[in-house]
């Protein structure tokens, strides 16, 4: 592949969903090799857009191209993991084969076991340094050996792009900086391109590249310094928005007290109602529960701690 291409290019799409537009007339682009840091306010189009590479929401107007080619649905060079995954906690399936459920487009049920299926679950189990998990049921693992063995099923078949939807919800802050050093290491090792939804930039601080921050059907993809601003994310949130650097930790201020913390019961607004559709011919599209996982931002406490 040409170093030089670019691994996403979105040239002015618009998104909509239930007739509300999601993004309006964005672009931007997105490098090979990147780690970009996926951030926005409820409802802002994160989960929409991951889709929308994946083929599942059509474009209402622009284009969008990954590696070079048009969207389609299947793209063997994507591997997803989407934010549904509450029931793998109590799934006595161990976790070679979960991971195997995979391979082929294959979900619940007994994975097909040809030779190029078992090399190629080793290899992704040795990548994310799973082994010692492979024999143990997800039902005794932590969330953050589960999210090892999630990560595992999107880097088979070796695809070019990750699309990880908020893979750090429900972990403590030790398994949140786990889960995001793992990625930039298989990130780093593997030369491919990461899109990584978080709630909070801080946990992605000293992995990520660059900033996609999304907000009232606009887009900003720049460094931290350059997207972290007041300018930018007034402009983003369509409200006077002030950013702190403590201890270095980042913090949005609207007026005195912090932005709303995002409450992920209600992550994506209707964008949710749309993780159920999910598309089983999608070889790395790995969606197998369809309950919602929350998260502990509390409300009625202005905090958005980025």
């Amino acid at each position: 592949m040409n170093a030089a291409q670019a691994a996403l290019e979105v040239d002015r799409v618009t998104l909509a969903l239930g007739g509300r537009e999601i993004l309006n007339d964005t672009s931007f682009t997105v490098h090979n090799g990147e780690f970009i840091g996926v951030l926005g306010p409820n409802g802002a189009g994160k989960t929409t857009l991951m889709r929308s590479l994946l083929g599942l929401v059509p474009v209402k107007s622009g284009t969008i191209r990954v590696n070079g080619e048009a969207v389609v649905r299947g793209n063997p060079s994507i591997g997803y993991m989407p934010q549904i995954r509450t029931g793998l906690a109590n799934r006595r399936v161990l976790g070679r084969d979960f991971v195997a459920m995979a391979a082929d487009g294959h979900h619940w049920g007994l994975p097909h076991r040809n030779a190029r299926i078992r090399a190629d679950v080793e290899r992704v189990l040795e990548l994310v340094g799973a082994h010692q998990l492979a024999s143990r049921p997800l039902s005794e693992l932590s969330g953050g050996e589960r999210q090892r063995l999630l990560l595992a099923q999107c880097l088979l078949g070796n695809p070019r792009l990750l699309l990880l939807d908020e893979p750090l919800i429900s972990l403590d802050p030790r398994h949140q900086t786990g889960v995001v050093e793992l990625v930039r290491r298989v990130q780093r090792e593997l030369n491919i391109t990461v899109l990584f939804s978080a709630h909070e930039l801080n946990p992605l601080l000293n992995s990520l590249d660059r900033v996609l921050y999304l907000g009232s059907g606009r887009a900003a993809l720049g460094t931290v310094d350059e997207v972290i601003s007041k300018p930018v994310l007034s402009r983003l949130y369509g409200s006077p928005i002030d950013v702190m650097r403590v201890n270095g930790r980042i913090f949005v201020m609207s007026g005195d007290v912090e932005i709303d913390k995002l409450d992920h019961a209600h992550e994506e607004g209707e964008e949710h109602e749309h993780e159920h559709e999910h598309d089983h011919g999608h070889g790395h599209e790995h969606g197998h529960e369809h309950g919602h996982e929350h998260g502990h931002g509390k409300k009625g406490k202005h905090t958005h701690n980025v």
